[in-house]
């Protein structure tokens, strides 16, 4: 694959996935009504909403920057564990495969997102 389509596969992943990860954050922060229905579905308390919406706040910017690789390393750790708490939760309680796989999908999504940033990395050193 080519450095320039390895750096636009990466960007636009990198936008789309911080996008949809800075939608979420604000619908957390905001305890916007939809996300309150599933919070409760789930067992977990409101203010949880608030706390994972900063997270995703932070890791969505940190996933933008590619200056502090830690800091971006840990962001996907973080989402992560989101993405398999969200899909883990979910089983718990029942819910049909319809909801148990997007939290899979966005999973696969940032893995795939992990790997071309992984891969930009290598031509911005060489």
């Amino acid at each position: 694959m080519k450095q320039k389509t390895i750096a636009i596969i990466y960007w636009v992943l990198t936008i789309l996935f911080a996008l949809a990860m800075l939608g979420d954050a604000y619908g957390g922060i905001t305890k916007q009504e939809a996300g309150q229905e599933v919070m409760r579905h789930l067992g977990y308390p409101i203010y949880i909403m608030v706390i994972t919406g900063v997270f995703k706040l932070f890791g969505a910017i940190a996933i933008l920057q590619n200056k502090f690789k830690i800091i971006k390393e840990w962001a996907f750790a973080g989402f992560a564990i989101n993405f398999i708490g969200a899909f883990a939760s979910r089983a718990f309680v029942g819910d049909d495969a319809g909801l148990l796989i997007m939290p899979l999908v966005i999973l696969v999504i940032m893995f795939i997102l992990y790997y071309f940033w992984k891969r930009y990395q290598t031509i911005k050193t060489s």
